[in-house]
Order: structure tokens, then sequence, then C-alpha cells
């Protein structure tokens, strides 16, 4: 039986306020999912080897961990709707110069890009927590995950295609997305006029619960998700061009992929409507996940229903990960400092997957090694999903005092 929780009035859920948050999880993954398809051409023209692929591939995992802990104080002094505008400037700038002719603008636009995105990921829980009443969490996080794995999916699918009929090739293809960003820049920088910041109230800020297991089980969870779908979105095409596949085919492999992520996503809800406890859910989709690198390893010529099996098993896993930020909160900022640390080191987690299969694929000249670590790690992840899918609240930890902004 869940813990009691603070009771706080929710406001009013409009469809103005859905379409920003869905604003949101539009930006969140259309910037990077096109680099897995276009990183083969990316390593011709550059040189770069695997290794230094897998560091490209590594670099947002990377900056989301290190951003990720400094959201939450910030958007508690400034006001998240302030702080959203300002990362949505910055995911622009970051995507424009990343697209510049330049290896060096490569991995700099990268890392600003990436930061912006740090600060959607960590703030959209603690939105959802704040605003929409609790029994939509799991419809909301839902259609937000669908969202962001549809813009995912079709950057994946049209990068190559693009590179090939745009000027400036994969270079130009990289910065198709910089269209989401100033959308969404335009409709939250109104929401942020009247936006007021946390600090300024007597509530305190949550601190990070680093005390609390259900929280450790939350955060590693969500890395080794976040592991697997990176490594998929970076080396997929790679591993089926190995096996004969042509790019331009294994990037619409990637986009079935996706899709077939999409739908699971959308039905999670709907199969496990009214159900609290996820243990089994979070098991059973982790144990999908390590069955497709297993159809992988041993018979890539399945590979239509491996990518099945990692879509099915990922999509749910994804929204798993990013409810049971909310989920297992007890208040909106108490969501926003689980999340922190939930993404904080499950992203620290997930950074080594893209470097990690690199560095093995140029060791041992194959994928074998590669895909026999993921089929380990996710039958791991099955049983911290057992964990994190406990209906349970996170211990709150000892709140951070606020200090009013000086004039």
């Amino acid at each position: 039986m869940r813990g009691s929780t603070k009771t706080s009035s929710t406001p009013a859920f409009s469809a103005g306020l859905l379409i920003a948050i869905l604003l949101v999880a539009a930006n969140l993954r259309a910037t990077l999912t096109g680099v897995g398809t276009l990183l083969p051409a990316i390593q011709h023209d550059t040189g770069l080897n695997a290794s230094w692929g897998g560091v490209l591939s590594t670099l947002p995992l990377l900056t989301f961990a290190l951003t990720s802990p400094f959201v939450s104080r910030i958007s508690h002094r400034c006001g998240s709707a302030r702080v959203l505008v300002v990362a949505f400037a910055a995911l622009a700038a970051g995507t424009i110069v990343r697209s510049l002719p330049s290896l060096a603008c490569l991995f700099i636009g990268t890392v600003i890009l990436s930061a912006a995105i740090a600060f959607g990921n960590v703030l959209l829980p603690s939105i959802i927590r704040s605003q929409v009443p609790p029994r939509h969490i799991p419809m909301v996080s839902s259609l937000y995950v669908t969202v962001m794995g549809l813009v995912a999916a079709v950057s994946s699918g049209i990068s190559v295609p693009l590179s090939n009929v745009l000027p400036g090739s994969w270079r130009t293809s990289l910065a198709w997305a910089l269209i989401f960003a100033l959308i969404a820049l335009a409709v939250w920088f109104p929401r942020a006029r009247n936006d007021r910041p946390d600090a300024s109230t007597a509530s305190p800020r949550a601190g990070a619960p680093w005390r609390s297991a259900l929280a450790w089980q939350v955060a590693i969870f969500m890395g080794l998700q976040s592991l697997g779908f990176y490594t998929v979105i970076a080396w997929l095409p790679s591993i089926l061009e190995h096996e004969g596949m042509d790019l331009s085919g294994a990037g619409w492999m990637l986009f079935f992929y996706q899709v077939v992520a999409l739908a699971s996503s959308m039905a999670l809800p709907l199969v496990t409507r009214g159900r609290t406890d996820q243990r089994f859910t979070a098991a059973l989709a982790s144990v999908f996940v390590a069955s497709g690198f297993m159809l992988l390893l041993v018979a890539p010529s399945l590979a239509l229903l491996a990518c099945v099996l990692l879509g099915l098993g990922g999509g749910a896993c994804l929204v798993l990960a990013l409810s049971f930020q909310s989920q297992r909160a007890g208040g909106p900022s108490e969501a926003a400092a689980l999340a922190g640390m939930a993404q904080s080191i499950g992203y620290l987690i997930a950074a080594a997957g893209p470097l990690l299969l690199g560095v093995l694929h140029d060791a041992t000249n194959g994928w074998t090694m590669p895909l026999i670590t993921l089929v380990a790690l996710n039958l791991v992840m099955a049983f911290f999903g057992y964990g994190a899918g406990r209906d349970k609240l996170v211990a709150p930890a000892t709140p951070t005092k606020n200090t009013p902004p000086k004039n």
C-alpha cells in the first residue's frame, strides 16, 4: 500500500498545457537519434574510428549526467517555464553549431544541445507531477513518450535520405530538427511571463533521495533502459550493415524498431490500467529487450523479429522509467529531486553503452562480445525493474531551505 502523500491542489489540466508538454517531448530526442544512421557517413568523412564514434554517441549521455543534478536547484530559483525558454534557445544554438563545417563544432554543438535537453528531461516529470491530476499521469507520460518516440523514429528514418538531397550532406541533415526547438520556444515564451520562481515561496526544495533504496532502483532501471536505447540508436545500423544490409535499409530498420517501441509505449497504460504494482511488467519488458539482443547475436538474419522484441520491451521500459520518476515521488519538488538523481545516475550508466560497444567492437573486430554484454545488462535491468515497480513512495530526503533571492 502507498504511504501518505502531501495533499496539494492541482491546477486545471488544459489542452494548452498538454501541447506545451508534448512540444518539450518532441525536442528530447529529435536532434540525437539521426546521428546513429549518419554515423557511418560521419566516420567516413571525418576519419573517426568506432571508438571515437562511440565517444560522439556517448557525449549526450555524459552531458545529461553532469547537468541533471543542477536542474532542480536552478528551476526552483528561476521557475520551470523560464528555464525551459533558455534551454530551447540553447538547443537551437547548439543544433546550428553542430552542423558547422568543423570537427570541433560537431562535438561542441553536441555538448551544448545535450545540456539543453537535460533540462527538459528533468523538468518534465516535475511539471507533470505538479500540473496533471494523479490519475492522468500514466496517460500523459505515455503521450509524451509517444511523441518523443515518433519524432525520434522520423529522425532516424529521414536523416540519410535528407543527407542525400540537401546541400551540406549529413551536416545539414543533422540540423533538420531545429524547427521543433523554435516552435517550442515560441510556445513556452508566453508561459514564462507569468512563471513564479519556487524559491520566492516558503516551501523548501526537496533534497535528492540518495539514501533511498527505491530511488536507486529507479535510477539504475532508468540507466540500463537508456543504455539499451542509446546503444541501439548508435550502433544498430552499423551492426546490420556489418551483416550485409545497405545503410539506407539499416536506417529504416532503426525506424521500424522505434515504431514498434511507440506502439508498445502507447499500449502499456491500457494493458496496466488500474495497476499500481508494476514489478512483473518491468521485469518482463526487460527480458524482451534481452531476447532481442540475443536474437541479433545468434540469428542476425532475423533482424526484423529482433527489432520487434527490442521495440516491445524498450517502449514499455521507457514509459515505466519515466513514470516512476513522477509516481514514486510525494510531490512536485520531490519529483524534480528524484528525476535529477535518477537521470544523473541513469545517464552516467547509459553513457557507458555506446562507448563500451565501440571499444569492444574495435578490440574484438566484431559484434559478438558487445551483444553478449547487452544481453547480460538487460537481465540485470529486470532485477532492478522488479524493485522499482513496487507500489511505494521514495522516502523524502532532508529538504533544502530556501534563501530569498537578493535584489
